[in-house]
């Protein structure tokens, strides 16, 4: 963001233990999905970040319109809920078919929300389809003046 003066001697990107905080902690993430005829979809959703697997993974109807989105256009957008400390991961969504690897993401996913919806069930999970997001790349900026221009931050995955 040379334009904003990213580009100064005093900026110093943001680590990436910053944005894991975030993806960890934060309840609802906002997902932005595109139709095959181009037209843009974003709601919130709950979600659970893995650090080890470098992943994200949500929960949805199986006739939901990011499901159906994201079978025709796996591309997608994950972002935390703050305006402020802005975090935004751009990836590939897919629904998980793997039955271990299923059963992984519902685990963590019901010891993230459980304690705040203790109705939440694996059966329900099971009978939804748990969308796997594999990174490509995640941007973070802070919107408070003072740190606008010495903290943005990009990283990319699979380098």
């Amino acid at each position: 963001m040379p334009d904003y003066g990213v580009d100064t001697p005093s900026w110093v990107p943001l680590p990436w233990s910053w944005a894991v905080e975030r993806l960890t902690a934060n309840r609802n993430f906002w997902v932005v999905t595109v139709s095959a005829d181009g037209r843009p979809h974003a709601l919130p959703v709950w979600g659970v970040w893995d650090d080890e697997d470098e992943r994200f993974a949500f929960s949805c109807s199986p006739r939901a319109r990011k499901a159906r989105n994201l079978a025709a256009n796996p591309r997608t957008v994950i972002m935390i809920d703050d305006t402020v400390e802005c975090l935004s991961v751009e990836g590939w969504a897919a629904p998980l078919q793997e039955e271990k690897r299923q059963a992984r993401w519902i685990e963590r996913y019901l010891a993230k929300y459980r304690p705040i919806s203790p109705g939440i069930s694996a059966d329900f999970l099971h009978q939804h389809l748990m969308v796997e997001v594999q990174p490509e790349r995640a941007f973070a900026i802070i919107e408070r003046e003072e740190e606008f221009s010495t903290r943005a931050t990009r990283w990319v995955f699979g380098t």
